[in-house]
Protein backbone atom coordinates (compact mmCIF):
# COMPACT_ATOMS: atom_id res chain seq x y z
CA UNK A 1 0.00 0.00 0.00
CA UNK A 2 1.32 3.38 -0.96
CA UNK A 3 0.63 6.41 1.24
CA UNK A 4 0.67 9.93 -0.20
CA UNK A 5 3.81 12.00 0.16
CA UNK A 6 3.05 14.38 3.03
CA UNK A 7 5.16 17.13 1.46
CA UNK A 8 2.45 17.47 -1.20
CA UNK A 9 0.03 18.58 1.54
CA UNK A 10 2.06 21.66 2.44
CA UNK A 11 0.36 23.85 -0.16
CA UNK A 12 -3.16 23.16 1.12
CA UNK A 13 -5.29 25.41 3.31
CA UNK A 14 -5.98 24.79 6.96
CA UNK A 15 -9.59 23.77 6.21
CA UNK A 16 -8.48 21.30 3.54
CA UNK A 17 -5.96 19.75 5.92
CA UNK A 18 -8.53 19.46 8.73
CA UNK A 19 -10.95 17.76 6.32
CA UNK A 20 -8.16 15.40 5.25
CA UNK A 21 -7.34 14.70 8.90
CA UNK A 22 -10.99 13.76 9.55
CA UNK A 23 -10.92 11.36 6.59
CA UNK A 24 -7.71 9.77 7.90
CA UNK A 25 -9.22 9.40 11.39
CA UNK A 26 -12.29 7.71 9.90
CA UNK A 27 -10.10 5.38 7.80
CA UNK A 28 -8.13 4.44 10.93
CA UNK A 29 -11.35 3.70 12.82
CA UNK A 30 -12.70 1.55 9.97
CA UNK A 31 -9.40 -0.36 9.78
CA UNK A 32 -9.43 -0.97 13.56
CA UNK A 33 -13.02 -2.22 13.48
CA UNK A 34 -12.24 -4.51 10.54
CA UNK A 35 -9.22 -5.94 12.38
CA UNK A 36 -11.30 -6.49 15.54
CA UNK A 37 -14.08 -8.19 13.56
CA UNK A 38 -11.57 -10.45 11.81
CA UNK A 39 -9.89 -11.35 15.12
CA UNK A 40 -13.23 -12.08 16.76
CA UNK A 41 -14.33 -14.27 13.85
CA UNK A 42 -11.02 -16.17 13.94
CA UNK A 43 -11.29 -16.70 17.71
CA UNK A 44 -14.87 -17.95 17.48
CA UNK A 45 -13.93 -20.24 14.60
CA UNK A 46 -11.05 -21.67 16.64
CA UNK A 47 -13.42 -22.29 19.56
CA UNK A 48 -15.92 -24.06 17.29
CA UNK A 49 -13.19 -26.11 15.63
CA UNK A 50 -12.12 -27.55 18.98
CA UNK A 51 -15.69 -28.44 19.96
CA UNK A 52 -15.81 -26.09 22.93
CA UNK A 53 -18.42 -23.47 23.67
CA UNK A 54 -17.53 -19.95 24.75
CA UNK A 55 -19.01 -20.63 28.20
CA UNK A 56 -17.00 -23.82 28.64
CA UNK A 57 -13.77 -21.99 27.92
CA UNK A 58 -14.47 -18.84 29.86
CA UNK A 59 -16.70 -20.17 32.63
CA UNK A 60 -19.66 -17.87 32.06
CA UNK A 61 -17.53 -14.75 32.11
CA UNK A 62 -18.95 -11.74 30.40
CA UNK A 63 -17.05 -10.55 27.36
CA UNK A 64 -16.97 -6.94 28.56
CA UNK A 65 -15.54 -7.45 32.05
CA UNK A 66 -14.03 -10.92 32.04
CA UNK A 67 -15.74 -11.49 35.39
CA UNK A 68 -18.33 -14.19 36.05
CA UNK A 69 -21.83 -13.16 35.11
CA UNK A 70 -24.05 -12.79 38.16
CA UNK A 71 -27.70 -13.66 38.25
CA UNK A 72 -29.80 -10.67 39.16
CA UNK A 73 -32.04 -11.20 42.12
CA UNK A 74 -34.91 -9.07 43.24
CA UNK A 75 -34.35 -7.12 46.43
CA UNK A 76 -36.46 -8.07 49.41
CA UNK A 77 -39.06 -5.51 50.39
CA UNK A 78 -38.10 -3.71 53.59
CA UNK A 79 -40.70 -0.93 53.72
CA UNK A 80 -44.44 -0.87 52.92
CA UNK A 81 -46.89 1.94 52.35
CA UNK A 82 -49.41 1.89 55.25
CA UNK A 83 -52.10 3.30 52.95
CA UNK A 84 -51.49 0.57 50.33
CA UNK A 85 -49.45 -2.43 51.58
CA UNK A 86 -48.97 -3.64 47.98
CA UNK A 87 -46.58 -0.72 47.49
CA UNK A 88 -43.21 -1.76 48.87
CA UNK A 89 -39.63 -0.56 48.71
CA UNK A 90 -36.37 -2.40 49.37
CA UNK A 91 -34.57 0.67 50.65
CA UNK A 92 -32.36 0.72 47.55
CA UNK A 93 -32.44 3.24 44.74
CA UNK A 94 -34.73 6.24 44.54
CA UNK A 95 -37.35 6.61 47.21
CA UNK A 96 -40.91 6.06 45.95
CA UNK A 97 -43.18 9.10 46.10
CA UNK A 98 -45.10 7.67 49.06
CA UNK A 99 -41.86 7.42 51.09
CA UNK A 100 -40.88 10.98 50.15
CA UNK A 101 -44.33 12.25 51.19
CA UNK A 102 -44.14 10.27 54.45
CA UNK A 103 -40.77 11.79 55.32
CA UNK A 104 -41.89 15.29 54.26
CA UNK A 105 -44.76 15.00 56.76
CA UNK A 106 -42.13 14.65 59.50
CA UNK A 107 -42.69 10.94 60.07
CA UNK A 108 -39.91 8.42 60.64
CA UNK A 109 -38.78 5.94 58.00
CA UNK A 110 -38.68 3.21 60.66
CA UNK A 111 -42.48 3.48 60.91
CA UNK A 112 -42.70 1.99 57.39
CA UNK A 113 -40.59 -1.09 58.20
CA UNK A 114 -42.19 -4.41 57.40
CA UNK A 115 -42.16 -6.45 60.59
Amino acid sequence: MSLPDLDTLLGHTHDELVAFQAKVAKAIHVAQERARDEAKAAALEAIKATGFSFTELFGGETAATGKPARAKTASVAKYANPADPTQTWSGRGRKPHWVVEWLAAGKALDDLLIR
